[in-house]
C-alpha cells in the first residue's frame, strides 16, 4: 500500500478500506496537552463566566471534555453571538483567539449580547495536530443531521439547547501550509481521487455565507483584522483558495450545503474567518489578537444594526 506518489498511504484511484484507515491512525501522535494547554485555561475563567461541560468525546471522555463558556448576563431580549474555535483542532488561532477574546472582551460585549463560546470543539485533532478526527473525517464537513462526526453532532446538540434564536456566529480558523502539503493530499488519497497541487494565500480572509453573504459585515470584519495583521490578496485568477474573491479578503461557500459550522447556526451574521500562521510577517500572539479582532469588528457592525 505504499501508494501514490503524493501520499504515503493508500493506492492510486482507490479509496481507503480499513486497513488503510487504521495505517492512518498508525502515524498520528499526540504532540500537544489538551488538559493543560485549553481546559486549564477555561477553568481559569469560571469566576468570570458560566463554564459548562456540553459533552466529550468517546475515544477518551476523561481526556476529551468539551467545554462552552457562556456570558453571566443572559438576558431574553439580548441577540445571541456564538463563537466557536478548534472545528480543526490544529488551527491553533481558533482555540486559542477564543480563549483571549473570553478573557479580554467578552464582559464588555455581554452588555449587549449573550454570548456563548465553544473555544474547543475537536480536541482529539488539537492534541494531534490534525483536520480530521480519529474516524478520519473532517468535523467542518459534518454539519448536518445524523452526523457522523461527534465533534459536529455535540455542538449542534449545544446550539440547539439556546432556546434562542442566534443572531451572529464566529467560526474561528487557519490556513496553513500544512493544509496542501499534508491535508488536502491526505483527503485525495481518502477518497481515491488525483491530486491538484493549489497554492495558500500569504494573509488573513474570510469566507461568508453565499446564500446569505452580509458584505458589509464582511468588510467590518476586514477592515479590523487590516489593523493587526495583512489582508490576504487574490492570486492571478481573482480567487483564494480556488473560489473567486467578492471583495478584498472575502470569498464565500454554501456553509449548510457542504455541512460547514458556519452553517450550524442558521444565523443573519456569520464568518469564518482564516488567519495564516505560516507567514514570516506574524507572531503566534497575533494571530490570536487577529480572531479577536475580528470577531469585535464584526460585533461592532452588528452594534450598528440593533
Amino acid at each position: 500500500m505504499q501508494a501514490k506518489e503524493f501520499y504515503p498511504i493508500g493506492i492510486t484511484g482507490k479509496k481507503w478500506q480499513d486497513a488503510e484507515y487504521q495505517l492512518w491512525r498508525n502515524q498520528t501522535s499526540v504532540k500537544r496537552n489538551y488538559q493543560q494547554e485549553v481546559v486549564t485555561k477555561i477553568h481559569a475563567l469560571a469566576d468570570r463566566f458560566k463554564v459548562e461541560q456540553y459533552g466529550a468525546l468517546s475515544y477518551d471522555s476523561e481526556r476529551y471534555p468539551l467545554f462552552c463558556i457562556k456570558s453571566n448576563s443572559w438576558e431574553s431580549n439580548k441577540p445571541v453571538v456564538l463563537i466557536t474555535g478548534g472545528v480543526h483542532g490544529y488551527e491553533t488561532s481558533g482555540v486559542h483567539g477564543a480563549l483571549q477574546f473570553v478573557d479580554t472582551q467578552m464582559e464588555n460585549y455581554s452588555r449587549y449580547f449573550n454570548i456563548i463560546v465553544a473555544p474547543c470543539i475537536s480536541p482529539w485533532g488539537y492534541e494531534t495536530i490534525n483536520r480530521w478526527n480519529p474516524l478520519a473525517i473532517d468535523p467542518n464537513r459534518s454539519f448536518f443531521t445524523d452526523s457522523p462526526a461527534e465533534e459536529s453532532a455535540n455542538l449542534i446538540k449545544l446550539v440547539n439547547t439556546i432556546g434562542q434564536a442566534i443572531l451572529v456566529h464566529f467560526d474561528l480558523h487557519e490556513t496553513t501550509d500544512t493544509d496542501e502539503t499534508e491535508f488536502r493530499p491526505a483527503l485525495a488519497a481518502r477518497d481515491g481521487a488525483d491530486f491538484t497541487p493549489g497554492t495558500i494565500p500569504d494573509g488573513f480572509y474570510t469566507v461568508g455565507n453565499s446564500e446569505n453573504p452580509q458584505s458589509n459585515f464582511q468588510a467590518a470584519v476586514i477592515q479590523s483584522v487590516s489593523l493587526v495583521t495583512h489582508i490576504a490578496p487574490a492570486d492571478k485568477d481573482g480567487k483564494i483558495i480556488g473560489s473567486q474573491v467578492t471583495q478584498e479578503g472575502v470569498i464565500n461557500y454554501p456553509m449548510v450545503k457542504l455541512g460547514l459550522c458556519g452553517g450550524v447556526a442558521n444565523c443573519t451574521y456569520s464568518t469564518t474567518t482564516e488567519v495564516y500562521p505560516d507567514s514570516s510577517k506574524v507572531t503566534a500572539e497575533q494571530c490570536n489578537q487577529a480572531q479577536v479582532a475580528a470577531i469585535k469588528g464584526g460585533l461592532d457592525y452588528v452594534l450598528t444594526k440593533i
